[in-house]
C-alpha cells in the first residue's frame, strides 16, 4: 500500500496498461481499471466475483473527461455538476462508444462522477483515462473505507493499492439517472436526495424489486441483498430498546444516545451525538468490526429517515435481507 507522489505515477501507469488499482475516494475505496479497455474491465468482475449484469461507475478528473465518456450532458446535469461535483453524486447519462457495454451491463447509460478526494483526482489526472471503479471488495460484502480493508478482502486480486487514509463520507455515491425526462434516483448515498431536490425539484425514487435480481441492473447497489456481513443482521426501529437474543452471542450497531440494554457481547457506537455524517463515515468499519467478532447475530438500530439516514437505512435493509 502506497500513497506518495511516485506511487501515484506507478499506479497511473498500471491503469494505462490494463491493471487493477485500488484507490481512495471520499465515499469508499474503488477497484479501478481503464474504463475504455474491455479486458481490464473484465478483470474487475473476475477479481470481485461480480456478475456482469451489475454495472460499474466511471470516475473522471474533470468536466473535460466527462465529454469523452457521455454523448449528452443536458442542462440538468450541468446544474447538478456545478453544485455537487466533485462529490458523492453519480449521474447516469447516454454513453459514448468509447465505453464498452461490459461497463454498463449492456445498457445505453453510463454512471459517471468526479470524486472529491485529492488522491483520487491526482491519480485520475495522471492516468489520463476514465476509470471504472466499483467498491474494492468481494461482491455483495461490506464496502472498504481503508486501504487495509481492501487488502483484507481482495488480497492478491488487486495489482496495487493506493493508501489515502480513511474515507470521509463512508457511503457510496448517490446515483441519479438522467436517461428519461424525469430524473430517477436509483441509489441513495452520500449526497442526500433532499439536497438534489433543492436544485432540480422533485425526483422519482426507484423501488427495489427482488424478482429483477438476475436482470441487468440500472445502477450498482440495487440488488435486494448487498453490503452484507457474513454474520446474520437484524434491524431494530430507531427509537426502540435493543435487546440481545437469549442464548446467542449478540453484537449491537448503534448511534449516539440510542436506547439499549447492556448485555451485548460487543457494541459499536458510530458517534456520540447521532450526527449522521459521523455515523456514515464510521458505518462500514464498525460493521466489519462486528462481523469479525465471532458473533451469532448483529442487531442494528435503524436511523432517522432523513438526509444520510435514508442511505444508511438502505444499506442496513439490504444487508439484513
Amino acid at each position: 500500500m502506497n500513497s506518495c507522489a511516485a506511487s501515484l505515477q506507478s499506479a497511473a501507469e498500471l491503469l494505462r496498461t490494463g491493471h487493477l488499482v485500488a484507490f481512495p475516494t471520499e465515499t469508499v475505496y474503488g477497484l479501478g481499471a481503464d474504463a475504455s479497455n474491455p479486458t481490464a474491465v473484465a478483470r474487475i468482475f473476475a477479481a470481485k466475483q461480480r456478475p456482469t449484469f451489475d454495472p460499474l461507475i466511471v470516475h473522471v478528473a474533470d468536466l473535460s473527461q466527462v465529454e469523452c465518456v457521455v454523448s449528452k450532458f443536458p442542462e440538468t446535469a450541468r446544474l447538478l455538476a456545478s453544485e455537487f461535483w466533485p462529490g458523492p453524486l453519480t449521474l447516469v447519462l447516454p454513453k459514448r462508444d468509447l465505453i464498452p457495454d461490459l461497463v454498463t451491463a449492456g445498457l445505453p447509460g453510463v454512471g459517471i462522477r468526479i470524486p472529491r478526494h485529492p488522491v483520487a483526482i491526482e491519480l485520475l489526472k495522471a492516468a489520463g483515462c476514465p476509470v471504472a471503479a466499483p467498491s474494492a471488495n468481494p461482491f455483495g460484502g461490506i464496502s472498504p473505507t481503508t486501504a487495509q480493508h481492501v487488502a483484507d478482502g481482495l488480497g492478491r486480486n488487486v495489482d496495487y493499492i493506493v493508501d489515502g487514509g480513511p474515507c470521509a463520507v463512508g457511503l457510496e455515491s448517490t446515483v441519479l439517472s438522467l436517461m428519461t425526462e424525469r430524473p430517477i434516483l436509483l441509489r441513495h448515498g452520500g449526497c442526500p436526495v433532499e439536497d438534489i431536490q433543492r436544485i432540480i425539484g422533485t425526483v422519482e425514487i426507484a423501488r427495489s424489486d427482488a424478482s429483477l435480481d438476475n436482470a441487468a441492473q440500472l445502477a450498482p447497489g440495487m440488488l435486494s441483498r448487498h453490503y452484507a456481513p457474513g454474520t446474520r443482521l437484524i434491524l431494530v426501529d430507531h427509537d426502540r430498546l435493543a435487546e440481545p437474543i437469549a442464548g446467542l452471542r449478540c453484537g449491537l450497531l448503534t448511534a449516539g444516545k440510542q436506547p439499549f440494554s447492556g448485555r451485548f457481547a460487543r457494541i459499536e457506537s458510530l458517534c456520540d451525538d447521532e450526527n449522521l455524517q459521523t455515523c456514515a463515515a464510521n458505518f462500514f468499519a464498525a460493521m466489519r468490526s462486528l462481523d469479525a467478532s465471532d458473533l451469532d447475530v448483529i442487531i442494528a438500530h435503524e436511523f432517522p429517515a432523513l438526509g444520510l439516514g435514508v442511505a444508511l437505512n438502505d444499506r442496513l435493509r439490504r444487508a439484513a435481507h
